[in-house]
């Protein structure tokens, strides 16, 4: 499908200028001109800067959860497999707030844009650290795995995040008995 090559392009441009400019200051304009084509054209790939944002969020968040999916369902243990869906989070959060201040904004659950992805992502991740962590004998999976996601929300704006996250999947299995 070719409009689908060219709809990774718009998406590509819409992130640099998010990186620069926001999601408020952006404009199709911008995008178009980022990409080396018209507004016009833009309009064949994406229905608007909306739209083209929302796409934007999606793709980001997928990716992450397609690695959280493949660490949930390796043959690791699971403290590994919990550690690996947590840094899937981590992972995408530090990206985007590493890359500027603006793109930090997909990451909002409340915006009005994209909360819906950020809200379904983030419930996609509790499922998968709840199947690990029930099949590996935990009793209170659920709270588990709310722990474990806001460990990750406190762990994004810490000094060595990555370093800390090892540390605190392990401290939270070794809590909870060990996840076996």
């Amino acid at each position: 499908m070719p409009g689908a090559d060219r709809t990774e392009e718009v998406l590509d441009a819409a992130y640099s200028c998010l990186a620069r400019y926001g999601v408020r200051r952006t404009t199709m304009d911008d995008i178009a001109a980022e990409m080396g084509v018209s507004r016009s054209a833009l309009y064949q790939y994406v229905g608007g800067k909306d739209a083209a944002f929302r796409l934007l969020a999606e793709r980001l968040h997928a990716h992450a959860l397609g690695r959280a999916r493949a660490a949930a369902a390796g043959e690791a243990p699971a403290a590994d497999r919990v550690r690996g869906v947590l840094e899937a989070k981590l992972g995408l959060a530090l990206r985007l707030r590493g890359d500027s201040p603006h793109t930090a904004e997909l990451l909002d659950a409340e915006a009005r844009l994209f909360g819906e992805v950020c809200t379904a992502f983030t419930a996609e991740l509790r499922g998968l650290l709840v199947g690990v962590l029930r099949g590996s004998g935990v009793a209170e999976a659920e709270d588990a795995a709310d722990i474990g996601l806001a460990l990750v929300a406190g762990l994004e704006g810490a000094g060595e995040p990555e370093r800390l996250l090892a540390r605190a999947a392990e401290a939270l299995c070794a809590g909870l008995g060990g996840c076996r």
